[in-house]
Parts: structure tokens; C-alpha cells; sequence
């Protein structure tokens, strides 16, 4: 038993089993998990984050890249009040037909109908809106602040960023709150190696930006019964 696990390990301690483990948690090649592997003398955890910064580093590259392939995601909110179509771009039909890919355009059409995101990226937000959110934090701020606004305002943007932009909003199914729709998309671009990229969505909610008539019913029969006197 011991001569086939030592037939497994290489001279960099760095088993069959361990390429095949990080293989499955990142989908990586076998050659970059091992190279991974063997660069932080095989911590798992610190092997992922070399790859993950691999691929966002590879995927920089292809910032240029056109994603006109893709899927639109959908949700329906029990009750069919709630719906939600978003557009979810990367570069190949065979990325777009993926299982993966698929699961995440619908987990982000879910994510859209519960958090209401107003823009997709930060880059959509008209000048006037942003001029006037910065005007407002500036507001917020003591004279002593305001001395250090430059420092204060990206912050306070970010705030607004998390409220308004679907990819700087944590993600509604992560728990922790850590892991943001911009972070999930990545991962996925990292992992099949092509850029993906939201292009447009569109929430519908009954009712919405309807001016509901609101009426006291004691109020009526109030009316009521002046009018017959």
C-alpha cells in the first residue's frame, strides 16, 4: 500500500488525488492545479487562490473579447407577481450551453427579483445621478470631514454601489455576505476561461410605479350618510 502512494507522489510531495481534488473545486487544468499545488508546497486553499488569480490575470487579457453568446436567465415569483429576464453574455455557444452557465443566469435573474438592483454596473449610472449622490454624502459630512472628503466619498459610494448595482450587491444565496454577483461571475469566467458579462435585465413587479388609491371605508359611510341627509 505504501509503494502505491509513493508511486502517486512526485518529487514535489504532490499526489494524483490532490490534482484531482483541486480539479474538481476550480475545474483548473491538470497541469496548472499541479504547478498550483506545487508552488505553495500543497495547501489546498492556497493552491485555489493561485489559480483564481491566474484566471482573473488571464481573463484581463480578454477584456476585449466580444461575448455575444449566452442565455437569458428567468424567475417567476410564486404567486406571478414578481418577474424577472436577465441577458448573460460570454464568448462561446458551447460556454452558453453549460450547466454552469445556465445555473447562473437563473441565480442572478433570483438575486434581481429579490434585491431590485436599478443598474447593472457602475459604469450605467448616469453623470446627474452620481453628481447628485456625491452632493448628498458631502452633505452628511462635518466641516472636520469635509477636510478629508476624498478619502470619505468612495466609501460612502459604495454604500449607494451596494444598494443600486447588481455587481457590487452580495449575492442574496450566500450567507456570509461575502460573495458578491460581480465575485460568482468571475469565478465562472475564471473556470471555463471566457469572459461573461451581464448585459441587461429587466424586473417586473405588479403594481410598480402605480399611484394605488387608498380609501377609509369608515370615511365613505361617513360621506355616505351626509350626502343622503
Amino acid at each position: 500500500m505504501l509503494g502505491i502512494f509513493l508511486e502517486n507522489r512526485d518529487m514535489s510531495g504532490i499526489t494524483a488525488e490532490m490534482v484531482k481534488v483541486l480539479r474538481e473545486r476550480t475545474g483548473a487544468g491538470m497541469m496548472d492545479c499541479k504547478g498550483a499545488l506545487t508552488e505553495v508546497n500543497g495547501n489546498m486553499d492556497e493552491a485555489v487562490e493561485v489559480l483564481r488569480k491566474k484566471g482573473l490575470k488571464n481573463l484581463g487579457k480578454r477584456a476585449g473579447k466580444i461575448a455575444a453568446e449566452g442565455c437569458v436567465g428567468t424567475y417567476m415569483h410564486p404567486g406571478d407577481q414578481i418577474s424577472v429576464m436577465v441577458e448573460l453574455n460570454c464568448e462561446t455557444d458551447f460556454v452558453a450551453r453549460g450547466d454552469d452557465f445556465k445555473a447562473l443566469a437563473r441565480d442572478i435573474a433570483l438575486h434581481i427579483a429579490a434585491m431590485k438592483p436599478t443598474y447593472a454596473t457602475v459604469e450605467e449610472i448616469p453623470a446627474a445621478v452620481l453628481a447628485t449622490e456625491k452632493d448628498i454624502a458631502l452633505a452628511t459630512l462635518n466641516e472636520k470631514q469635509r477636510a478629508n472628503a476624498d478619502k470619505i466619498l468612495p466609501g460612502k459610494l459604495a454604500k449607494f454601489y451596494e444598494e443600486t448595482v447588481l455587481l457590487k450587491q452580495p449575492f442574496v444565496r450566500d450567507d456570509s455576505g461575502a460573495k458578491t454577483i460581480e465575485q460568482l461571475i468571475q469565478e465562472l469566467s475564471v473556470k471555463c476561461g471566457e469572459k461573461i458579462v451581464v448585459r441587461r435585465f429587466v424586473r417586473m413587479e405588479v403594481g410598480e410605479g402605480i399611484e394605488k388609491q387608498t380609501s377609509n371605508y369608515a370615511d365613505e359611510v361617513a360621506l355616505t350618510i351626509a350626502g343622503a341627509a
